[in-house]
């Protein structure tokens, strides 16, 4: 299937013929449906937003769909608080895009924190070492995510 340019196939095709795995059509439309959005979404957010157009494919087939992705490495699921697995692609076509979450207790607001600054990585960095040192363990990556109130919820308190 071509891009939106009309380029190619999408750039998740040769994860699963690396893996083995047949693309069929819920694992194509839930992995267009989470290239195409910034939010986290839930299995019934995705659900909700592919219905219409794909009737047959049911909740149920959304939830093994969305584990079989993330036992691949394609999607990462996230519990920010609320009870409720939301995803987000692990990487797009550029590749990895490596970043934490600040997550609002009050109004649940998530914000994807990427623009790090030197200090931060440096410390990331020597956390990461001191900890594959001390444990013998090789750390091949890490989720970070802050909790407390965004500025509107901050300001109301």
């Amino acid at each position: 299937m071509p891009n939106k340019d009309g380029t190619g196939s999408r750039w998740w095709h040769g994860k699963f013929r690396g893996c083995g795995y047949r693309i069929t059509l819920a694992r194509e439309v839930i992995l267009d449906v989470l290239s195409k959005t910034e939010d986290h979404l839930s299995a019934e957010d995705i659900y909700s937003r592919i219905h219409a157009k794909h009737p047959n494919i049911g909740l149920t087939t959304i939830y093994r769909t969305l584990e079989v992705l993330s036992d691949l490495g394609l999607v990462y699921g996230f519990d920010f608080g609320d009870k409720r697995v939301r995803y987000e692609l692990a990487e797009g076509p550029k590749g990895a895009h490596h970043h934490h979450h600040l997550v609002c207790t009050s109004c649940k607001r998530i914000v994807d924190y990427t623009d790090f600054i030197d200090e931060e990585v440096k410390l990331l960095q020597e956390t990461e070492k001191g900890l594959s040192q001390k444990y013998g363990f090789r750390i091949t990556n890490h989720l970070i995510q802050f909790y407390g109130l965004c500025g509107d919820c901050k300001s109301k308190g």
